[in-house]
């Protein structure tokens, strides 16, 4: 699974993608609601590990993780 953190303008808000290993999107949120989607999208069990992903890296980085 892959995670990218976009940056945005004034006008439009940070975005998060979060991608499968074909990189398909499987979710994109808002950078400053994450907890709510995060549990729509079936990840809540890794909720912990993708926020500490999420605070972490740097805008425009594609991180690569494991969910296992």
């Amino acid at each position: 699974m892959y995670i990218l953190k976009t940056k945005g303008t004034s006008k439009i808000p940070d975005y998060i993608q979060i991608r499968d290993n074909e990189f398909a999107l499987i979710a994109q949120f808002k950078a400053k609601s994450p907890h709510r989607t995060i549990f729509k999208n079936g990840l809540g069990k890794h909720k912990e590990k993708i926020m500490r992903v999420i605070e972490d890296v740097e805008f425009g980085k594609l991180i690569k993780i494991d969910l296992n």
